[in-house]
């Protein structure tokens, strides 16, 4: 045969036959029986005739319904042309005999009949358990879709099985038993007799007609399925096959029992027939989902001794008043889901907080946090007894489980009475790591004090949470003090406070953030009594939770376990604390995990092997314990489940724990503190001391330190050198302790040596041992109050003395701090106390003021005998003096730079207190500075000008007249009524006798006396400025005081090395504005904290450095445009009197010899930014350009058209400094580093952008560049940091020649080193992304991994731009919304992101700029949700309205038009639909007609709006699908029509009435014409039609030739045909 022939007859067949299929029916639908249309008694009346079950009686494919074949009816490849027939007309013209014809359709018939046999592999049951029970597929025009459940029954099931070889049918199911399919729905009203062989045999709609979704998809069971051996009674649904929804067997059909009378009885005939155990729950309301099948039983009355459930008493079968959401169920004990019915809460405070626990396989695995939230912990907590759900975390704060974790997550509604009522289903996505274990903490183990230490393993110490409005959340370390924390301590009866630390050093808590800037009088009952912002308002994180240490912490408690029989405590026979007796440990299953509680418990480190095999002997004690069987996560070995008896087996149980071993651990020491337990943190490693850095270090360090130098248990953790600078290597960096160690080298951290850091961030420790902590229980005697007198401390049950050699008012600040006694007043001589027995504790104490309690301090202890002057300290503090008002010691001014400027505060009621600034003027300050002999008043700032106060607002209001001797005597509102906060404090600035004797001003350590180290001159010394917030603006001030110009830099970190003597300024906040450097607001002299490795520097423009001049776009460095670098930015210099002179400056400043031209008018290219300079008149004689005069920086009237040049006599060297990508993963991605001065440094990611990466890439012909990550993206580089502020236009030919500031200024660190990623290295930085809790993937929370934990973004700026990125990303089509206030739920996990700006054309989420990482101001309210349109946009219509406004809605759903349930609809839906079609407000929300008058209809359900939503697609839910809508309507709608909306529809309407008339005119005239045509050439036909043969050939069998020719296909095939006959 031709190929061509081959091809056109049998192109659509079957892969890999050659067989012919049907376009418009089944493949397999023909019937093999020939059939003659010649005669009219033998064709069935297939219109009339009704299959079984009242389904109407459709033909076997290829039938007409009248009996005549038809050409549509028949396979693609039969449709043969007319001109196949071999009619006389034919053959008379073409002259052919008939024999070719004849040959030509027995060839067809032989291949018609060959394709009446069922193609192999077109029939499957899929998505059950065998290939004998699923959903029945079949294969049609090459692909796979489903059957129809309309009237599918046994007789089709039995077909399906015995074309499988499958058996016999056990049972049909509709109702997308096994699953909804995907694809298209192929048959639909299957008809079998069921003698069939085949389901082709079978009658049905035409292919791919029907009227069904996939929730109507057949499913069939044949016997030799395993389904048969479950018999007829099943549990699914489940988690497992002993435990879901009741199912059993009738008439080859499953069906469901009714709840009506369910209960533990029935429940249990169920699990002994399963073989399943005993029953533990009987469920009702369709708990394990509604069932589709028929509702078998109702009314089931078991006694609970019958041997199947057929046997009890029960209605008739399918005799029921019920549906489906009164199915039954059961939970049988055999199922795993028994693990729910006994859960437990471990390693928490009590039995009702802790980590999520259910037993499994014998011991006890944790819970994963998946679905996890308030709903679960409700549940939970009601099962255990212990009252309501407080909180469910996030994040493990009862320490991660060491065990499994069970394979299954929950979810619950809250109602539920146990976690086994909930639906648990399997987790399905492998392993849950460690640290994501489900948490719960309950109302039951809520202190009724409602305040709480934890993290730390004692009630008495660890990180502060208070209970507020039903929640848990931290205490913020804004002003948090000793006072503050005795306070807490008192409230928890734990004794005194010892040290109250910040900075999250008991870990950072989750959740909400309670109480800030915290300032309690140390008399409260509660520390929800002190005074502090609203509840919840604040503008910290968690990185600054506070903590506690109380003394009760130092006393050890009883421990309930021990190790006996050897020399040390981390190694022998255990032995448990049982009453007040101690019992031992049988050997008996006792195993690693065991003993690595007990070494846990014992704070012994880890269970070392030779715990399997030790055996230490069995000893006198009675056995308590046998057959323990530990987790290995638990706390303490009293968690783990045990049996008591009396040991057959002879040994005991013993253990060898890591802390046994003190020569496998690095030795550590404490110097330069106080006694051997504080000090500096040193570690010996590799022959040499060395220190730790203190990033990361926190009290669960500083614990097990204490305990590997056995100094009892850490009070403080203190960073930033607190005991000075160590010397040699620093070994560790970033520790993290568990708290559970043996020694420190036990704890997690960097390699040895491997950091980031400097000696001015040693790590420092103070112990409990050694008596330290007894500097906590101070007392001032010998005064009539308890804030003035001798300071006394108690150690070793008796009061002494502290030295007052070198006792001024620092100390003394420390102590009337410690005390609750305000601010040390005076440094009273001894004899004004007495000497009371004249025995002192304490010598040579030494303070820096800053300390929380005298602990902190440097000092001698207990009775060394050095004291000089044998004199005792004393103090007297603010507390205990009554102020007269119109004195000057009733007012101050504080968090200034000297006495007479700062923030006013007012003595009154035995308490400091600020002014409010609302009428506070020059009047009010003159009275101040007269009061305090500071002379006149230079200004009156108010808004917290100096900072914020903290304590009462005592006076508001304030109007002097400026006469008055004291502000007392000024009117105002009553002492203590205002209606002001801090923010509104007021404050003075004096130019009096505070100025007159005021500081001096100096730099030194630079090239010039215009850059250097600032210091200052106060109390005779000079000192430095610590660069705690220095910029620019801070250096501005100093270079205008010192006449050096502007300031082009303001270096911290000891640029210009470390000063010596006292540190005088912290914190220094100037505008730029100020006059003198003394004006701007700091810390008190000499209170900060900081050391001189953070002295500050300043760089002015005065010098005759040019790191702040260059020429741009010339031929070399000495030829160009000028510009200038002005706080920090590039700008050009205005041509306006610009001429040689000033070039000459230039020139000179450069190094570039004389000046040859001062070209004008841009002559090399026009600059960008900003215009520094305009005319600039030199003398000819400065040092350097910001030398001359001119107008002031930045004041101009010129256009860039406009900037200056220069031509200098030298030709300079072009830098040719080498760039170079280090640490990527190709040669075109990495880290950059420049060489500069023979040296290697890298680039600062300050302002580092796409523009500068392109630079790189071209430089090092890389292509162009697709990313510019920062933040050492590529690790962090070493050595100098050579460039920052790089600013590329991006035309550049390298990186030397973009702008930017001078080589080797920086205000950087490594952690923020530039990198690239050009296209050649075909590599994306990527940051992953996704969205959680919506209703889809493409609609939730926004979330985004890094560090390898995923966490959300807050939603400040968060708009529709970002979203559109995030959309982009994943794939989910365009950005819908972008809601914020956590609308999809507040997250749990870290907010890594904020302030988010996409421009909305970046290509991944990674190009957007946005806050450091960890870096914000929010909290998981806030947190930004995204919805993209995705793969079902919700297009939206609304049909049989009046109009287009109005009416039925309609949804289209994965490509189906789809209605709305009106189950909960209402004018919120409503609204959102006429905004969306654009139909202006809703009016109306009727229901339509019921659901009964149309029982097969599916509706979308699941949608539910709030109202401001503005397209439908926003409102969708998790559970958002077509659905039965279940006692629901239809949703209806009724708009507004827009504004014209009528007259437009009547213009359409008449236009299209017009264009009916033409068509309707000119189709007759068409007509017409044609039939005329016709008529005339009929009548020749039959003139000719006489002369021909008069009988004709009939085709036999089924082949039918329509006498009409076919289409172009046919004339194709005819034309084939032909051409193959000829051959």
């Amino acid at each position: 045969m031709n190929p061509r022939v081959r091809k056109a007859l049998f192109a659509p067949c079957f892969p890999g036959t050659a067989l012919p299929i049907a376009q418009g029916r089944a493949r397999w639908g023909i019937r093999s029986t020939p059939w003659h249309s010649s005669t009219g008694s033998e064709t069935p009346n297939w219109e009339q005739g009704r299959g079984t079950g009242g389904i109407p009686l459709y033909p076997p494919i290829g039938i007409h319904p009248r009996g005549q074949p038809t050409a549509d009816l028949q396979p693609a490849a039969m449709a043969t042309p007319a001109r196949i027939h071999p009619s006389s007309r034919r053959g008379t013209r073409r002259g052919r005999s008939g024999a070719k014809s004849i040959g030509t359709l027995l060839l067809l018939a032989w291949l018609w009949g060959a394709s009446s046999e069922s193609p192999a592999g077109s029939l499957r049951l899929e998505g059950g358990p065998s290939r004998c029970a699923g959903r029945v597929e079949v294969l049609h025009n090459g692909t796979w879709g489903t059957v129809c459940d309309d009237g599918w029954s046994f007789r089709e099931g039995q077909v399906v099985c015995r074309e499988l070889g499958c058996g016999t049918v056990l049972s049909v199911a509709p109702g997308s038993r096994y699953g909804e399919g995907m694809g298209p729905i192929w048959l639909d009203e299957v008809n079998c007799t069921g003698e069939e062989k085949a389901l082709w045999e079978c009658r049905a709609k035409p292919w791919g007609e029907h009227n069904c979704n996939h929730i109507e998809d057949a499913s069939v069971e044949c016997s030799d399925s395993i389904v048969a051996t479950l018999g007829t009674l099943q549990l699914v649904n489940g988690l497992d096959h002993c435990a879901g929804r009741v199912e059993v067997l009738h008439e080859h059909m499953w069906g469901t029992v009714c709840d009506d009378g369910w209960d533990l009885l029935d429940a249990a005939v169920v699990c002994r027939q399963l073989g399943c155990g005993t029953a533990l729950a009987a469920t009702h309301g369709a708990h394990f989902g509604r069932g589709h099948d028929p509702i078998w039983l109702d009314e089931v009355n078991c006694t609970g001794t019958e041997a199947a459930l057929v046997d009890c008493r029960a209605s008739a079968w399918g005799k029921n008043n019920c549906f489906h959401g009164e199915d039954a169920g059961v939970v049988c004990s055999g199922s795993a889901l028994a693990a729910a019915t006994a859960p437990r809460l471990a390693n928490g405070s009590t039995r009702c907080d802790g980590r999520v626990e259910v037993p499994q396989h014998g011991s006890w695995a944790s819970l994963c946090d998946q679905d996890w939230g308030l709903a679960e912990a409700r549940v939970l907590c009601r099962q255990l007894g212990c009252g309501t759900a407080l909180v469910a975390p996030a994040r493990s704060r009862s320490g991660y489980g060491a065990g499994p974790t069970w394979p299954n997550r929950v979810s619950c509604v809250g109602t539920e009475s146990s976690l086994s009522m909930c639906k648990v289903q399997a987790r399905g996505n492998g392993s849950c790591p460690h640290g994501r274990e489900a948490l719960v903490v309950c109302s039951g183990n809520s202190e009724g004090d409602q305040v709480r230490l934890v993290n730390y393993g004692s009630r008495c110490a660890g990180r502060v949470e208070i209970y507020h409005n039903q929640q848990w959340g931290t205490v913020c370390d804004d002003n948090w003090d000793l006072v503050d924390a005795d306070v807490v301590c008192r409230q928890l009866d734990c004794g005194r406070a010892l040290s109250a630390p910040g900075r999250g050093q008991f870990g950072r808590g989750d959740g909400i953030i309670w109480m800030d800037e915290t300032n309690c009088t140390g008399t409260e009952s509660a520390l929800s009594s002190c005074p502090a912002r609203p509840w919840g308002t604040g503008n910290c994180y968690h990185g600054e939770d506070a903590g506690v240490v109380c003394s009760d912490s130092l006393i050890p408690e009883p421990a309930p376990i021990r190790l006996a029989n050897t020399s040390h405590r981390c190694a022998g026979r255990v032995e448990v604390l049982h009453g007040e007796h101690w019992e031992a440990v049988c050997k008996q299953g006792w195993d690693q995990r065991d003993a690595e509680v007990a070494c846990r418990e014992l704070g012994c480190g880890t269970a070392l092997p030779a715990s399997e095999g030790a055996d230490f002997g069995t000893g006198a004690l009675p056995v308590s314990l046998e057959n323990v069987r530990c987790q290995g996560t638990e706390r303490s070995l009293r968690e783990c489940p045990a049996g008591r008896g009396s040991c057959e087996h002879a040994k005991r149980a013993g253990v060898v724990c890591s802390g046994s071993i003190v020569s496998s651990f690095a030795p550590v020491r404490v110097v330069n503190g106080s006694g051997r337990c504080s000090g500096r943190v040193e570690v010996l490693h590799a022959g040499q001391w060395g220190t730790v850095c203190d990033d990361g270090w926190d009290l669960l360090d500083a614990k097990v330190l204490c305990r590997q130098l056995g100094c009892g248990t850490a009070v403080l953790a203190p960073h930033r050198a607190h005991y000075g600078q160590g010397q040699g290597p620093i070994w560790l960096d970033a520790v993290r302790c568990a708290g559970t160690e043996a020694a420190l080298s036990e704890c997690r951290s960097k390699a040895w040596g491997t950091h980031g850091c400097e000696h001015g961030e040693d790590a420092g420790v103070i112990c409990s041992g050694s008596g330290i902590s007894d500097l906590g229980s101070l007392r001032l005697v010998n005064s009539s109050d308890p804030c003035s007198g001798r300071v006394e401390v108690f150690h070793e049950e008796r009061w002494g003395g502290i030295c007052s050699d070198g006792w001024d008012l620092a100390e003394a600040h420390v102590v009337c701090g410690q005390l609750g006694c305000g601010t040390a007043h005076a440094v009273p001589g001894s004899p004004g106390f007495g000497l009371g027995d004249g025995f002192l504790w304490v010598d040579a104490v030494e303070c820096s003021g800053m300390e929380g309690a005298l602990l902190e301090c440097r000092l001698k202890l207990w009775g060394e005998e050095s004291c000089r002057s044998k004199a005792h300290a004393a103090v007297v503090c603010s507390a205990s003096i009554d102020i007269d008002p119109r004195s000057s010691e009733a007012v101050r001014l504080v968090n200034g730079p000297h006495r007479c400027a700062g923030r006013v505060e007012v003595f009154h009621n035995q308490q400091w207190g600020t002014v409010c600034d609302d009428g506070w003027d020059l009047l009010d300050a003159a009275v101040v500075c007269r009061q305090l002999g500071c002379g006149a008043a230079l200004s009156a700032p108010g808004l917290s000008g100096f900072g914020q106060g903290s304590g009462p607002i005592w006076l508001d209001g304030v109007s002097c007249l400026g006469t008055e001797g004291t502000i007392a005597e000024c009117p105002g509102k009553p002492w203590g009524q205002h209606t002001c906060n801090h923010v509104e404090d007021a404050s003075v600035v004096c130019a009096g006798a505070g100025i007159a004797s005021s500081p001096q001003l100096r730099l030194v350590g630079g090239l010039s006396e215009c850059s250097g180290r600032v210091e200052v001159f106060y109390a005779n010394k000079w000192g430095t400025i610590c660069d705690d917030n220095w910029d620019l603006q801070d250096a501005a001030v100093v270079c205008r005081v010192l006449g050096c110009g502007a300031a082009t830099l303001a270096p911290g970190s000891a640029r210009f090395g470390w000063g010596t003597g006292p540190i005088w300024l912290d914190n220094v906040s100037c505008t730029g504005q100020e006059t003198d450097f003394f004006q701007c607001p700091a810390k008190m002299w000499g209170i900060h904290n900081c050391h001189h490795g953070e002295d500050a520097g300043v760089v002015c423009g005065g010098n005759s450095s040019s790191a702040a001049l260059r020429l741009m776009d010339g031929p070399h460095r000495c030829a160009g445009r000028v510009e200038v670098l002005h706080e920090g930015q590039w700008g050009t210099v205005c041509d306006d009197g610009w001429d040689l002179t000033d070039a000459v400056v230039v020139c000179h400043q450069l190094g570039c010899g004389g000046a040859e031209a001062a070209p004008l008018q841009a002559h090399f290219k026009q600059g960008t930014g900003r215009i520094w300079l305009d005319d600039v008149a030199c003398t000819g004689s400065e040092e350097a350009l910001a030398q001359c005069h001119a107008r002031p920086w930045g004041q101009n009237n010129c256009n860039h058209g406009e900037d200056a040049g220069v031509v200098c006599s030298g030709s300079g060297s072009p830098n040719t400094s080498s760039v170079r990508l280090m640490d990527g993963s190709h040669r075109c991605t990495g880290r950059v580093e420049v060489l500069h001065a023979g040296q290697w440094g890298t680039v600062c990611d300050d302002g580092w952008d796409l523009s500068d990466a392109d630079v790189v890439c071209r430089q090092l012909g890389c292509g162009s560049a697709r990313e510019a990550p920062g933040r050492a993206y590529f690790g962090q580089g070493t050595g100098r940091i050579w460039l920052d502020n790089v600013g590329c236009t991006g035309n550049e030919e390298t990186l030397a020649q973009c702008q930017s500031q001078p080589w080797g200024h920086s205000n950087c660190h490594h952690g923020e080193d530039a990198g690239v990623v050009c296209s050649e290295a075909n590599t994306t930085v990527t940051v992953p992304i996704r969205l959680v809790d919506g209703p889809n993937r493409c609609a939730g929370r926004v979330e985004v991994e890094h560090e390898h934990q995923w966490g959300t973004i807050c939603d400040d700026r968060w708009d529709l731009r970002d979203a559109k990125v995030i959309c982009r990303q994943l794939g989910c089509g365009t950005a819908v919304a972008a809601p914020g206030h956590a609308r999809f739920g507040a997250g749990g996990d870290p907010i890594w992101l904020d302030d988010v700006e996409c421009a909305g054309i970046e290509g991944a989420f990674s190009q957007c700029s946005h806050e450091s990482w960890g870096l914000h101001d929010c909290n998981h309210n806030e947190d930004a949700g995204v919805v993209c349109s995705g793969p079902n946009p919700l297009q939206l219509r609304v049909q049989d309205g009046p109009g287009p406004c109005a009416g039925r809605l309609e949804v289209l759903y994965n490509a189906t038009w789809l209605g709305v349930c009106g189950t909960g609809w209402s004018l919120l839906e409503a609204a959102v639909v006429c905004r969306q079609l654009g139909c202006g407000q809703a009016q109306a929300a009727p229901m339509g007609a019921p659901l009964d008058h149309e029982p097969n209809r599916v509706l979308l359900e699941g949608l539910s709006c709030s109202g401001t939503e503005s397209l439908l697609l926003e409102c969708q839910q998790s559970h958002m699908g077509p659905g039965p809508c279940p006692q629901g309507s239809v949703a209806t709608v009724v708009c507004t029509e827009p504004k014209g909306a009528l007259s437009s529809c009547s213009a359409l309407i008449a236009l299209l009435v017009l264009v009916m008339l033409l068509s309707g005119g000119l189709l007759w005239l068409v007509l017409k014409r044609r039939c005329i045509a016709a008529a005339q050439t009929g009548a020749h036909q039959r003139l000719r039609d006489q002369d021909a043969p008069s009988t004709s050939f009939q085709p036999m069998g089924a082949i039918y030739v329509p006498s009409a020719a076919g289409g172009p296909e046919d004339t194709e095939m005819m034309q084939l045909i032909e051409e193959d006959a000829a051959q």
